[in-house]
């Protein structure tokens, strides 16, 4: 990500949701190869991985915050 990038996600609504998007999407995937990892089960990565989690949520809830009323969001899907 470049300044550029930063500087247009604060102008940008639509273009800070695809960014925090694509970011949750990669924390997510890096998340799950450090989980599958047995080489990876060590005190620093138990620590990258809480940490990524928490991440995870913080990024997951202002995508929440951002999508606007009405799109079904909030809603459970139906079976």
């Amino acid at each position: 990500m470049t300044e550029a990038d930063l500087a247009r996600a604060r102008q940008d609504a639509g273009f800070r949701q695809q960014l925090l998007v694509e970011n949750l999407d990669l924390l997510l995937v890096e998340l799950g190869r450090l989980r599958t990892d047995p080489a990876a089960i060590d005190k620093a990565r138990a620590l990258q991985m809480r940490e990524g989690a928490q991440l995870a949520v913080r990024l997951a809830d202002l995508l929440h915050a951002l999508a606007p009323e009405g799109d079904g969001a909030d809603r459970p899907t139906s079976a």
